[in-house]
């Protein structure tokens, strides 16, 4: 099973966040991202410590279905390697 937000802006953040950390704490390590209908620049730094998270449990995040303009953001950062 998927983690798999639909919207992820500055307004839901800390609940998408919240919502993420609980799931991989429950052994969750995907994100589908597929259905992400809004996001913004928030979105990056969510899936960044989703992924720091994951990390520090020894898990691998695996993101699928990124929106080809959240791909856009991350790259802009220079931080799509570390999302894919």
């Amino acid at each position: 099973m998927a983690f798999t937000p639909s919207m992820l802006t500055q307004a839901e953040a800390s609940d998408v966040l919240a919502a993420g950390l609980k799931a991989l704490e429950g052994g969750v390590s995907a994100i589908d991202l597929s259905g992400l209908q809004r996001f913004d620049s928030t979105a990056v730094a969510a899936l960044l410590a989703l992924r720091r998270a994951a990390v520090s449990r020894g898990m691998t995040l695996h993101i699928s279905g990124m929106p080809d303009g959240l791909d856009s953001l991350a790259r802009l950062y220079g931080v799509a390697h570390l999302l894919r």
